[in-house]
């Protein structure tokens, strides 16, 4: 399961102060259980987009730790909030994978 969001980040923020923080909060909430990585992507022509992709074996895991976040993680995310504007992209099941070894 991918958990998606958009990242916009405001005047007199930069993307790298984002990435910062969004580091932290992932080292801790990768440590729950069902936590498969994370991702952080920056839009071409536009520093100021970024899309994260947290990978989970299920919603449920995903959901379980979204609601037992715990104090220095609701910190981190907090100290960012102001800057940034978070967009929920959605939860997505993998569908189908192709694989080209071209």
């Amino acid at each position: 399961m991918k958990y998606i969001f958009e990242v916009q980040i405001k005047a007199g923020f930069t993307a790298e102060e984002y990435a910062e923080a969004w580091v932290q909060a992932s080292q801790l909430i990768q440590r729950a259980p069902g936590a498969q990585g994370t991702e952080l992507l920056q839009k071409i022509g536009d520093q100021n987009t970024l899309l994260a992709i947290a990978c989970w074996h299920s919603k449920a895991e995903r959901d379980a730790m979204h609601s037992r976040h715990t104090d220095e993680i609701d910190r981190i995310i907090r100290s960012v909030a102001p800057f940034v504007g978070i967009r929920l992209l959605g939860e997505f099941n993998e569908f189908r994978k192709v694989i080209n070894n071209a």
